[in-house]
């Protein structure tokens, strides 16, 4: 009884387009489902921009406390705190957004933030806006209109007892197996054998993703329900849901760091976005059955998208941080006592230290010995 009483809910909160009497693209009902959907996608797009301003406005604080005699701790600075604030902001409203449209609509829209980013730090912090950027972020904006456009165009409540029957189905005890095979053996490489491979890292992050993005718009969704319908916060998946949220996003952050220590910030941003982005999709497909009953040509234009957006960030990222590398230079200054007539300058593609004040040349070779022309 409790099974047909949940697929009996299910049937409900799906509303599918289909042309005809009463449900054609001018009737309320489509323009209802389409109004909600646009409002996760509106939240989406703003908060990933309020956290593109905070990212920009804490290095901007970073970069005021170097230039000060004597800096202070982080922490003391007002602008420092204004960007924490806004970067809570943005995440309330990713969360929220999951509550009103699908997974696989709000995930990619996480190319706004890099986007956003690049075009908010060359007016906050003088970057360069270069050829790479503005194609980078047309294309992320023309894959980002395919997105909204051809996404799953349904409407789904999600309350506690559509979580439970979605939690318990065989598609997903099947999916979290081979998850939690997969997630061992890269476990397993990581930790004992010493395997530090980026991909290996980002694709621990995106195991963990899935399982965050699920419990997220559950807990969001069953949020929503409760203040727009019925109470859902009584039900114990809901804080079922709550922990796996909880330790997932723990546990990929943890991750995540580890990969950005490794490897630098220009080749971890592209490559985690396209990871976790292709991860969360699956969990949409798989769990909350988002693409069930979709065209082909509308699931091949919604991949369209999310391939130039994912082109649109490699190239915004893209040799980004190397432009911004002092050059490798060391100047003795005035030592007492001593001539000095150049600076020391390193020859990067050559054996050679520089030039010494006389005129020689000191190179060392590579058993250590030195020598002197």
């Amino acid at each position: 009884m409790a099974a047909s009483a949940a697929v009996d809910e299910l049937s409900r909160n799906f509303t599918y387009w289909s042309p005809g009497a009463g449900n054609g693209s001018l009737s309320g009902a489509w323009y209802l489902g389409n109004q909600i959907h646009l409002s996760g996608v509106l939240l989406a797009i703003l908060g990933n921009l309020v956290m593109s301003i905070s990212l920009n406005i804490q290095k901007y604080s970073h970069v005021q406390l170097a230039h000060q005699e004597h800096p202070g701790p982080y922490f003391k600075s007002v602008l420092w705190w204004a960007g924490t604030a806004l970067m809570a902001m943005g995440e309330t409203g990713n969360f929220a957004a999951y509550g009103f449209a699908p997974i696989t609509l709000i995930a990619p829209l996480g190319c706004m933030s890099v986007t956003g980013s690049a075009i908010i730090s060359v007016m906050f912090l003088k970057e360069n806006l270069r050829a790479s950027d503005l194609l980078g972020m047309t294309l992320a904006f023309a894959g980002t209109y395919l997105l909204v456009n051809f996404a799953p165009n349904r409407s789904q409540s999600i309350s506690a007892r559509t979580v439970h029957y979605y939690f318990v189905g065989w598609q997903f005890l099947i999916y979290v197996i081979l998850e939690i095979l997969i997630f061992c053996i890269l476990l397993y490489f990581h930790k004992r054998k010493g395997v530090k491979h980026m991909v290996i890292l980002l694709t621990l992050v995106a195991l963990l993703a899935s399982l965050t993005v699920i419990s997220v718009k559950a807990v969001s969704g069953m949020i929503t329900f409760s203040v727009m319908d019925q109470m859902q916060l009584t039900y114990p998946i809901f804080y079922i849901m709550c922990i796996i949220m909880i330790a997932s996003c723990v546990f990929q952050v943890k991750f995540l760091n580890q990969a950005t220590k490794l490897y630098n910030t220009t080749m971890v941003v592209p490559v985690n976005h396209v990871f976790f982005t292709t991860s969360a999709i699956i969990a949409g497909i798989i769990f909350y059955q988002e693409f069930l009953g979709a065209a082909f040509v509308t699931v091949f234009i919604y991949f369209f998208g999310c391939f130039l957006s994912f082109l649109g960030v490699f190239l915004v990222t893209r040799s980004r941080e190397k432009e911004h590398l002092p050059q490798s230079y060391i100047d003795f200054g005035n030592i007492p006592g001593k001539q000095v007539l150049d600076k020391i300058q390193p020859d990067s593609n050559g054996l050679s230290y520089g030039t010494l004040p006389d005129g020689s040349v000191s190179t060392k070779s590579q058993s250590g010995e030195k020598k002197e022309d």
